[in-house]
């Protein structure tokens, strides 16, 4: 089994875009892993080992290059018997959707579509997204790193300029949804109160503030932008979770 050659067709750019929406067109059963500092694709019959972990020079995908608490060799992902299978390598467990944990010493079998992984430390828990494409998803005739940087444009275009504290609160209150749990909601604007406390003990949070600040999203999205749904008035009750000040929104 042989390393995974650093050539710019199975190199993903940093500033690439989630791979939860940006897939170019592949083989099925390619691998695609996105880290901190972009990422990797890999053929299904390339017989090649991908490894990702803390140390940058030592692995494919780097996870969380700045935390200590992170294995500089975290763990690899392989092809056996016509499946993709992450093994943990590391000292700390890699979660899984459900939630599932993969302990250290631990493997478990990659599903078909989209999986974000997160490597939990004490600090925090560090995002790294895998996918794997489905049958039916034939190679197109652009698929270079053109073609990436041509789709990562077509997707910045399209986000939404937001501020850091806009950003900050819609990432907390939905953040079950951004992990593709099952059966995401949004959390109650008491538990968005009280997480974002904890990050910013300096500031005063509150989950009236909070709603505030969605609230505010949401008018300036559905004005500006003409995005439907987003006022409470356009959306069938029940709505979410509910608090004392305003409902917050569905996944």
């Amino acid at each position: 089994m042989t390393a995974i050659p650093a050539n710019q067709d199975s190199l993903l750019p940093r500033g690439f875009g989630s791979l939860s929406r940006t897939v170019p067109a592949s083989l099925p059963d390619t691998l695609f892993v996105l880290g901190a500092n972009g990422g990797m694709r890999v053929a299904p019959d390339a017989n090649s080992r991908l490894l990702f972990g803390r140390n940058e020079p030592e692995v494919h995908v780097c996870v969380s290059p700045t935390d200590a608490l992170v294995s500089r060799r975290q763990g690899l992902i392989v092809r056996e018997s016509a499946h993709w299978v992450l093994h943990n390598t590391g000292r700390l467990p890699i979660l899984f959707p459900g939630p599932r944990l993969v302990l250290g010493g631990d493997q478990a079998h990659l599903p078909t579509g989209y999986t974000p992984l997160f490597v939990v430390s004490s600090r925090h828990q560090h995002l790294l997204e895998v996918r794997v494409t489905a049958p039916g998803q034939p190679p197109g005739p652009r698929d270079g790193p053109e073609r990436y940087e041509e789709e990562t444009r077509e997707t910045r275009a399209d986000i939404r300029q937001l501020s850091p504290e806009e950003r900050l609160v819609l990432v907390c209150l939905a953040q079950h949804c951004l992990r593709h749990g099952p059966h995401p909601q949004p959390l109650a604007w008491a538990q968005v109160g009280d997480e974002l406390s904890r990050l910013r003990p300096a500031e005063r949070w509150s989950p009236k503030r909070a709603a505030h600040i969605v609230a505010n999203v949401r008018r300036r999205r559905s004005g500006e932008n003409g995005v439907p749904g987003l006022l409470e008035d356009e959306v069938p009750q029940p709505v979410g979770t509910r608090s004392t000040t305003t409902s917050s929104p569905t996944c």
